[in-house]
């Protein structure tokens, strides 16, 4: 199985995980910090939608998204479902066992995964020697965990680019965006928490489904705009994340996935919560670095990272979207 998360940040397994463990104490991970990662980011990404909302309309989306978390059937029909097929191959490469041709033999019931599982095979971050044409050679290049990865991104990727017009569609493009980089960044930090590596890749990429429908419920409660303060950002990304925990919990992600999202603002969380955490706040800063919101020698880089998760951030600045 290829190393993928070595070759993300050019060292070996062993050097990644010792790494990211290493020197916690040196690591500034407050929650003063986290808040205004999040506050910033939320007022960027409603820059051209926001609106000064009063208090009480405020409360009434927020009122509006945690009643959505009680009532997960409601809540669930307002995004697509993961397609049945991106299931069942889910299901398959659970088994650590399963043959390269077996794999081949699942993706290529779908000639539109055939194409996708090739194509990234044969990306920049692959770097094959010469082009790979075959599904046994693009299966065989991506491993079981890469493949299990694309196969969760092309299954999320519907979930997050929701077919809704409004604010929901126009931030919806960087909503997916973050989500990939959050992904990549929260399997990255994974092995020195000793937390599962696609478990956090599957939590990262799931976290944003439940922002999508905070969107569409608070432009419905505020005339086609949302609230456009930073402080009602941090409290409706807290407040989506339940959103999500509940999706997912109710479309049967795995139990370890929907804790993680559910404790990922919590620093006594679990360790694949803390992944996620760290992941999404690093993939936030790679959208606001390259956006130009905020430099390299920000505080929020210097004193919010320490030296790996500074590493993983430049890396980020790699992948395309």
């Amino acid at each position: 199985m290829k190393n993928w998360i070595g070759r993300l940040l050019g060292g070996n397994e062993k050097e990644t995980a010792a790494a990211a463990g290493t020197d916690e104490a040196a690591e500034v991970q407050t929650d003063n910090m986290t808040a205004e990662v999040d506050a910033a980011f939320y007022r960027w990404l409603v820059r051209s939608s926001g609106t000064n909302a009063s208090a009480e309309v405020e409360q009434q989306i927020l009122d509006a998204v945690r009643a959505l978390v009680d009532d997960p059937d409601k809540a669930s029909v307002m995004v697509p479902r993961v397609p049945e097929l991106i299931t069942q191959l889910l299901g398959a490469l659970s088994d650590e066992n399963i043959s390269i041709s077996a794999l081949s033999a699942e993706v290529g019931r779908d000639l539109v995964l055939v194409a996708e599982v090739i194509r990234e095979a044969n990306s920049a971050y692959y770097r094959p020697a010469r082009p790979i044409e075959a599904i046994d050679g693009a299966v065989t290049m991506l491993g079981l965990n890469g493949l299990r990865m694309l196969l969760a991104k092309i299954a999320m990727r519907p979930l997050v680019r929701v077919k809704v017009q409004g604010v929901a569609r126009q931030v919806a493009p960087v909503v997916w965006r973050h989500s990939e980089r959050c992904a990549f960044a929260a399997s990255v930090m994974a092995p020195g928490l000793s937390a599962g590596v696609f478990e956090s890749y599957l939590a990262g990429l799931m976290q944003n489904v439940g922002l999508q429908v905070a969107f569409q419920v608070a432009e419905g409660l505020c005339g086609g705009k949302v609230p456009g303060s930073g402080t009602f950002g941090v409290e409706l990304f807290a407040a989506s994340r339940q959103l999500s925990a509940v999706i997912a919990r109710h479309w049967d992600f795995p139990a370890e996935v929907v804790e993680a999202i559910a404790w990922a603002g919590d620093p006594d969380g679990p360790q694949l919560a803390q992944a996620l955490a760290q992941g999404d706040r690093i993939a936030k800063l790679r959208l606001l670095l390259d956006a130009s919101v905020i430099e390299d020698d920000d505080s929020f880089v210097t004193d919010g990272l320490n030296g790996f998760q500074r590493r993983c951030l430049g890396k980020l600045a790699e992948l395309t979207d």
